[in-house]
């Protein structure tokens, strides 16, 4: 007997269809209240990139560029828009940029502070930690199924399935960067008197920056290569250029959406990378002094106030 009898196979495909019809029946009101706040801020965001002309956001992003990882970085940024204006992709990467950034919106919002928590709290760490584990094994194709059964098709759908795929490496970075601030500034700030809001606020946060900066370049990187596989629900982007270009085998046109999607990787990497290597100076460890001057700033004057 090289193969175990079907009779004794568990039938656990019907019993996650079993499970999945049910989600949908007794709770669409929960999944279509969840889709109405990403379906708005999808659609806002879009609107206002689709809103500008394409030089204003060149030199938005030169900018943005130069600001936040130098002069190099904004000159390639200006390049690359500029690049996927004349490949003739813009609005399709406006549409991409958009589900990028409504997707970074909920990770963030919701991420961050479930990081923070999961910091403070080694259940919930060990609660949520195979949670993620699981989450970041699966197959990024898998994710299509179940979103498509509860949410539909599109881009709004898409999205959802980008965010669930991304949040993880925000979640875990930011538990990390709550773990690793030093104890004895900790110490520090709880002699000085602080609350826990401003023990959070003005030391754990700050010196947990770098890494949670860290997490939000791997979650972009992530949402840019979700950005691409839900074309096959319908999403719109460069993605669907991409998948328009393989089913017709026409090499141009799948090259224009990758070389546009490769241009918007590498430039919105750069930017973020910059921004963290800005958080790395202004909350690294020369800058653990600072921070006790800023709770001596927070703590002290009630103090004085008490005791002139």
């Amino acid at each position: 007997m090289s193969r175990l009898p079907e009779e004794y196979q568990l039938p656990v495909d019907d019993v996650l269809n079993i499970f999945v019809n049910w989600l949908v029946v007794e709770w669409r009101p929960v999944f279509q209240a969840i889709r109405w706040p990403i379906a708005h801020v999808l659609d806002g965001v879009q609107e206002s990139l689709l809103a500008l002309p394409f030089w204003a956001m060149v030199l938005v992003f030169l900018l943005v560029g130069w600001w936040s990882a130098g002069i190099r970085v904004g000159l390639f940024s200006a390049f690359a828009f500029l690049a996927i204006a004349f490949m003739g992709v813009w609005d399709e990467a406006m549409t991409t940029l958009s589900i990028l950034m409504t997707s970074l919106v909920f990770c963030v919002v919701v991420g961050i502070p479930i990081g923070i928590l999961a910091g403070r709290s080694n259940v919930l760490w060990a609660v949520l930690r195979p949670v993620l584990d699981v989450m970041q094994t699966t197959p990024s194709f898998v994710y299509l199924v179940p979103v498509v059964m509860l949410f539909g098709i599109g881009t709004v759908p898409g999205v959802i399935a980008t965010i669930i795929f991304s949040i993880p490496p925000i979640i875990r970075l930011t538990n990390l960067g709550m773990r690793q601030v030093p104890t004895e500034t900790k110490e520090a700030g709880e002699a000085f008197g602080a609350t826990e809001w401003q023990a959070l606020a003005h030391i754990r946060f700050p010196l947990a920056l770098p890494s949670i900066m860290a997490g939000l370049n791997q979650t972009l990187l992530m949402s840019m290569v979700m950005s691409v596989i839900i074309s096959m629900i319908g999403a719109e982007g460069l993605g669907l250029i991409v998948l328009q270009g393989i089913g017709k085998l026409d090499v141009g046109l799948a090259g224009i959406g990758g070389i546009g999607i490769i241009l918007l990787a590498i430039t919105l990497d750069r930017i973020t990378q910059g921004l963290g290597e800005h958080a790395r100076y202004l909350h690294g460890e020369s800058g653990t002094a600072s921070f006790l001057k800023r709770i001596r700033m927070v703590i002290l004057p009630d103090r004085t106030t008490i005791n002139p």
